[in-house]
């Protein structure tokens, strides 16, 4: 029996370019979808004996690609929030075998809009991390197709556009495009 085909909208980009505010309104949108936090599955690792960074981001990745598999199976779609560095194509390739289309978006904002919006939500320390991940992510070749500027859009517009285009990311990935 082949299961309907399923989206995971994976939502990255640093921090105040609106990943979670687009997320959710997407999530709100789709008739039947689960809304996965990449945040807060980190913000679960709690106590005194934290694990190095590079683990953190394995634990957080994988419990993503289990939490992800479950509500496939439940036949619900999924958007995840978090910020995609060297994930990709690890990600992608956990769901070769799934009747699946991975929708990549990488949202970002000019410089000057993240200060302002770090600044209203309080998160100024948030800066050096988003300026840095703003280079980033937008010198990565393989996010070149997948680049969403949020700059001078409404969140509502935002994720019109993002229903609109469905780019589908491919494993393997062709850098070369």
């Amino acid at each position: 029996m082949s299961r309907q085909s399923r989206d995971i909208y994976l939502i990255s980009g640093p921090c105040g370019v609106g990943k979670s505010t687009i997320s959710k309104k997407l999530a709100d949108r789709m008739s039947k979808s689960v809304l996965i936090e990449g945040d807060q599955l980190n913000a679960m690792l709690v106590g005194e004996n934290q694990p190095a960074w590079e683990e953190r981001l394995a634990i957080v990745w994988k419990t993503i690609v289990s939490i992800t598999k479950n509500v496939l199976d439940h036949e619900r779609d999924v958007v995840i929030d978090y910020v995609v560095e060297d994930e990709l194509n690890w990600f992608a390739q956990q769901f070769v075998d799934l009747n699946v289309h991975i929708h990549y978006v990488v949202l970002r904002a000019d410089k000057s809009v993240l200060h302002e919006r770090l600044t209203q939500r309080g998160n100024t320390d948030l800066l050096e991390r988003s300026l840095f991940l703003l280079k980033k992510l937008e010198g990565t070749r393989a996010n070149k197709p997948f680049l969403l500027d949020t700059t001078d859009k409404r969140p509502f517009e935002v994720v019109e556009k993002i229903e609109k285009n469905k780019l589908h990311y491919r494993y393997p990935f062709d850098e070369r495009m």
